[in-house]
């Protein structure tokens, strides 16, 4: 079948075939099926064409049967078949965010938003994981994997997303997408990583076909726009104006923002907020796709020491939002991993505590405390994935191994912002420089007014 791919291979083996088939016995083909004693019959008369035509009919056949074997595969076939050879429509967008369409959230957020709030005329679909999922706007809200959400993929103009599409999702060559992605890498990318520790062994391999439909990607720093080219093998467009989803964190009335999602959340106005964002693991999981996650932060020492004056936000990442229970501290920690906007609660927080985490290139943009808890810093740095900066050296913040450590660090924050600030200004010039609170209206005017990837 692969041979119908490459006709200039297929006709220089056709003379060979046909003689190897000649040579056969009669008795040899009585068993065989019947399609297979006619594509040898075919082989053996000379007639290339005809033998082409049996080919191609055969295959679609045998793609039709293996489409039937289930209702995810049927849909896919279809998708491939027919649904992508189907008008397009082009002032169509298709909008996704973060894995299985959970979050209404990031940089693909902040395009759409741009959309509603200059009523301009593009038809907006969203997909998630639940089709009663109800955001700000008029979009059209499409279930993942249902039959609508292939029809909009198949025949929309634009897509938007800041992670990698399905496999089966081919794009054709009058769609354009917009790959955000998702944040600045501090752990090797892809290519530039030695050994995979994914529970996928071909991440590379599916990584490679995926990005070369991204017609355009978002870069938040020189230094991002150096690893993303290398590590992704991307060679069409990069777009240099920061990430829109750090718009928010530049609005002049960032502090009144901050004041009504604390409201929201039920946050205390008068307790200062510290969030706890780590990384997972690649190594931590139960099968493929199924993360485990250990939280290794000591909340009830936290609770003990620092509940006069602060409470406690888990962010975790969305492969592990599901996995802390946080109960017995109520009113000190808030699970808050299935809030859909990280950045929300960046606005809200005083101090970030992480790891490996990119968060603390986006929270660096408020140029507030940043404290990394790396207990497993030579595991992960050496083993699992590798890191692009020294970070002993160049982390905005200290690396703290213990929670006792984290505590006292927490308790004479402001002794850290003074030891810190040299290297935390430096950071900020490097890593956030480009943002400046436009970078939606940016993007938005390159990719949708002026389109020619």
């Amino acid at each position: 079948m692969k041979l119908l791919s490459n006709p200039k291979e297929l006709e220089n083996l056709f003379t060979p075939m046909k003689e190897i088939v000649e040579g056969i016995n009669e008795k040899v083909l009585k068993d065989l099926p019947i399609h297979t004693k006619m594509q040898l019959k075919t082989l053996r008369s000379g007639h290339y064409k005809s033998f082409i035509r049996q080919l191609k009919i055969y295959r679609e056949l045998f793609e039709l049967k293996e489409a039937l074997k289930g209702k995810s595969k049927f849909k896919n076939y279809v998708y491939r078949k027919l649904l992508i050879k189907l008008p397009l429509k082009r002032n169509y967008i298709v909008f996704e965010s973060f894995k299985l369409g959970k979050h209404y959230a990031d940089s693909p957020r902040n395009i759409y938003e741009y959309i509603q709030e200059n009523k301009l005329n593009y038809k907006c679909i969203w997909v998630f994981e639940d089709k009663n999922r109800k955001i700000p706007g008029n979009a059209k809200i499409v279930k993942r994997f249902s039959w609508s959400y292939y029809y909009y993929f198949a025949t929309s103009k634009y897509w938007v997303s800041n992670m990698r599409q399905p496999l089966f999702l081919l794009k054709r060559d009058e769609t354009v997408f917009l790959e955000t992605w998702h944040g600045t890498p501090l752990k090797k990318l892809v290519f530039d990583m030695k050994e995979v520790h994914s529970a996928n062994p071909k991440y590379k391999q599916n990584f490679y076909y995926q990005s070369r439909a991204w017609d355009y990607l978002l870069s938040p720093n020189a230094y991002s726009s150096e690893i993303f080219r290398r590590a992704f093998k991307f060679d069409k467009t990069l777009l240099e104006y920061g990430y829109p989803r750090n718009d928010i964190l530049y609005a002049p009335d960032k502090e009144e923002r901050a004041r009504k999602i604390k409201q929201a959340l039920g946050i205390p106005l008068d307790k200062k907020v510290i969030l706890y964002a780590p990384t997972w693991r690649d190594d931590q999981y139960y099968k493929p796709g199924k993360y485990k996650f250990d939280l290794c932060l000591d909340l009830d020492l936290m609770k003990e020491k620092l509940s006069d004056e602060y409470i406690v936000l888990l962010r975790l990442h969305y492969f592990i939002a599901d996995h802390i229970d946080v109960s017995k501290y109520d009113g000190f920690a808030f699970n808050l991993s299935k809030y859909d906007d990280i950045a929300d609660l960046y606005l809200i927080s005083d101090i970030l505590i992480t790891d490996y985490s990119s968060v603390f290139f986006d929270f660096a943009n408020l140029k507030r405390p940043i404290l990394f808890y790396t207990y497993d810093l030579e595991k992960y740095r050496d083993t699992l994935k590798g890191f692009y900066l020294d970070i002993e050296k160049e982390a905005p913040g200290p690396l703290l191994m213990t929670s006792e450590e984290v505590v006292n660090a927490i308790l004479h924050i402001d002794e850290i912002k003074e030891e810190f600030s040299e290297i935390y200004d430096e950071f900020y010039r490097r890593f956030c420089s480009w943002h400046d609170g436009k970078a939606t209206e940016k993007v938005f005017k390159k990719v949708f007014l002026d389109v020619n990837p």
